[in-house]
């Protein structure tokens, strides 16, 4: 398998595609400014103790208070609190392996007990701000690394449950329990199979310092506010994804290239040359055809086998997906035996499209009906098997008696959305014709008042691909009269991301411009 990973940036969003062997499985989209996300710690400030609920509410800036129930606080919050009051009244770094540790809290204790409103905490983002809820949150912080997770408070030393061999997981539980400090618990991430005791050792080394010299300035930070930020969004899909199967990173940033090519020097040195800088004229989506499998891929109809299709349906409670043979019917010998064959490549698309949309909760997958058990049991198998490489918790049920697959997935951050609908190419949903053979004119126009009203000598048009190949046929080409007639600073790209009668113009940063 080839992975390649293409990282589109823009003033307003970081977009990031993972291909598979040419086959879109991963699509990040976020505002370049986002805040709030999986694993920032923050000192935030109690608003409102909730007793029904056993939880509290807290002040961590959103505009949302955040919510954080007495079960993820965590057996060490006492010493939790006590660290964030020595810290929040010394300068400098608090070592953390000379705290004297207090006693856990009660397993079954209750939220007054330990919280009083307008009382400070550090907290950690756990669940991204989803529709109209506000972050969730943690008091059992963590920093991830590559191959190791730093628990401050814990001592206990724990390996990745994927890592089957015996041997191999006690090897890594002694290695980390001689080298970590009093205090600090370690998960030993799947990746640190066969890595050696100095590669580690550097890594947890790293990772204390990186919360000693964040933890340092707690008493300059003012509730609510950051302490410690996760890195950066690129760097850790990198992080959680990077393997040999990669083979290219392109960024069509030259700025977000460079931090990516240092952090894959960090984790992976010999892997550094993967990363490159894209500096072609058409957009990267459009360039590396992305933007074509995202339109087909994200409407509520999907396509995957010769004629088979899946119908996608999202409620407010859980998530609903159809398999349908479509014109495939009388491609196998017998009605159960083109089931099993339809339902076998549904199982592919379906975990394709779970990671593909980050879809998140309860998830119900309405296969074609078999009569035959056994063929029940190998679409069971085939479900595992396709999403044993979904990172996220996940859990599959076996088929039920009516033919439904119940698949639950943990959500963590919104779920994404893309709208595939476009308005009609003849009047833009108006409800007037506009002949298209006055495209060119409208396109002319738009191309005069930002040269003549908003005196831009650069500019970049974008247009469909059949309206560009209309617009540089011929010599001379539409396209060179007008840089002839109105600047040579004008450049037209075909995107396949527009409508057919659909145009942007954007300056050189690709900001688009306004001509209302």
């Amino acid at each position: 398998m080839n992975a390649e990973l293409f990282v589109d940036v823009t003033p307003e969003h970081l977009s990031m595609a993972l291909l598979e062997d040419k086959r879109l499985v991963e699509l990040r989209k976020e505002k370049s400014n986002v805040q709030f996300a999986v694993g920032d710690i923050y000192l935030g400030r109690v608003k409102k103790i909730m007793p029904g609920l056993n939880a509290a509410f807290i002040d961590v800036g959103y505009e949302k208070d955040a919510f954080l129930h007495y079960l993820d606080l965590g057996p060490q919050f006492r010493s939790l609190q006590k660290f964030l009051n020595i810290a929040s009244n010394k300068k400098g770094v608090v070592a953390l392996h000379k705290l004297k540790p207090e006693q856990d809290i009660n397993k079954n204790g209750t939220i007054p007990e330990v919280l009083t409103a307008g009382q400070n905490v550090l907290v950690q983002v756990a669940k991204e701000p989803i529709s109209t809820k506000g972050p969730r949150l943690t008091s059992e912080l963590s920093i991830a690394g590559r191959n190791l997770v730093l628990l401050p408070f814990s001592d206990k030393v724990s390996v990745s449950q994927k890592i089957s061999s015996a041997e191999e997981r006690n090897r890594l539980k002694h290695l980390v329990t001689s080298i970590k400090s009093k205090n600090f618990g370690v998960i030993i991430r799947t990746v640190a199979e066969g890595k050696q005791a100095a590669e580690l050792d550097k890594e947890l080394r790293t990772l204390v310092k990186r919360w000693e010299e964040n933890t340092a300035k707690i008493k300059d930070v003012k509730a609510p506010g950051l302490v410690i930020g996760e890195i950066g969004r690129t760097s850790a899909l990198l992080r959680d994804i990077l393997n040999p199967s990669f083979n290219s990173i392109f960024v069509n940033d030259e700025g977000v290239c460079s931090e990516i090519k240092n952090y894959v020097g960090l984790i992976a040195p010999d892997r550094q040359k993967i990363v490159k800088h894209y500096k072609g004229g058409a957009p990267i989506f459009d360039q590396f055809q992305i933007h074509r499998q995202i339109k087909a891929l994200f409407g509520t109809t999907v396509s995957f086998k010769s004629g088979a299709y899946l119908i996608i349906e999202h409620t407010e409670a859980l998530h609903v997906i159809d398999v349908n043979s479509g014109n495939r019917s009388k491609s196998a010998s017998n009605q159960e035996n083109n089931a099993l064959e339809v339902n076998l490549a549904a199982a592919d698309e379906i975990a394709r499209q779970l990671r593909l949309r980050d879809m998140g909760g309860i998830i119900v997958v309405d296969f074609i009906d078999m009569q035959n058990n056994e063929n029940r049991q190998k679409v069971f198998e085939k479900m595992k098997q396709a999403m044993a490489s979904d990172r996220t918790k996940h859990n599959i049920l076996p088929l039920s008696k009516f033919g439904l697959m119940q698949i639950t997935r943990q959500r963590v951050r919104p779920e994404m959305h893309i709208q595939t609908t476009e308005g009609c190419p003849t009047c833009n949903g108006k409800g007037t014709i506009q002949p298209s053979i006055f495209w060119p004119k409208v396109l002319e126009d738009a191309v005069k008042k930002a040269v003549q009203a908003l005196k831009m000598k650069k500019l970049i048009l974008k247009v469909h691909p059949m309206v560009y190949a209309y617009l540089k046929r011929g010599f001379p080409s539409t396209v060179l009269r007008w840089k002839f007639k109105y600047t040579h600073g004008l450049k037209v790209f075909p995107s396949d991301s527009l409508g057919f009668l659909e145009y942007k113009i954007v300056d050189n940063e690709d900001n688009e411009v306004d001509l209302s």
